[in-house]
């Protein structure tokens, strides 16, 4: 396995450049730079790190494919359970229990969701610490017992934003996107 260090802003704009769930960091790389995404060494993974988060670590895929959305694969909506929501304690209760119920139901994609963020603002990370660092008032939140962690301290609006992205990552349908973003 290789290590390659790089800052913030670059690990940023390279994990924003994703096309498809479960796109590699060799593969990202090798798409920017114009290089052969086939002629990967596959029995190496690439890892790309940045002081303040963990490395990213992926297997290499076959081929990447330019434009390719992801199936989904689950209905989400029937992961959540409608009581046990109405039961969360307000709009902060109630993201952090859809988002541990998307963890749930498929945990070996939610990495995918450290991709998202602001213009100025990390959303998600794998520690309560790095998202401290990021701002200071970003009240950080572990979803359920993922080792994700969320900033809470959005309005409603905004955490229904990050949340639909969230599910466009599994890329989940409009209309179940709009039916469980409304359950907030």
């Amino acid at each position: 396995m290789k290590y390659i260090e790089v800052d913030e802003e670059l690990y940023r704009h390279i994990a924003g450049k994703t096309e498809r769930i479960g796109e590699s960091a060799s593969d990202i790389l090798r798409r920017l730079l114009g290089l052969d995404v086939e002629s990967i060494n596959h029995d190496m993974p690439a890892t790309i790190s940045h002081p303040g988060m963990e490395s990213v670590a992926a297997k290499p895929q076959v081929k990447a494919q330019a434009g390719h959305q992801p199936q989904s694969n689950k209905d989400f909506s029937e992961c959540i359970d409608t009581e046990e929501l109405a039961a969360q304690k307000g709009a902060v209760g109630r993201f952090l229990f859809i988002l541990e119920a998307v963890y749930r139901a498929a945990p070996e994609q939610f990495s995918q969701v450290l991709q998202i963020q602001g213009r100025d603002r990390l959303y998600f990370a794998t520690s309560r610490e790095s998202l401290l660092k990021a701002s200071k008032s970003a009240n950080p939140k572990e979803i359920g017992q993922s080792g994700f962690w969320v900033i809470t301290n959005n309005n409603t609006a905004k955490k229904r934003n990050i949340l639909t992205e969230v599910l466009q990552q599994y890329g989940t349908v409009e209309a179940q996107i709009e039916a469980i973003t409304n359950k907030l």
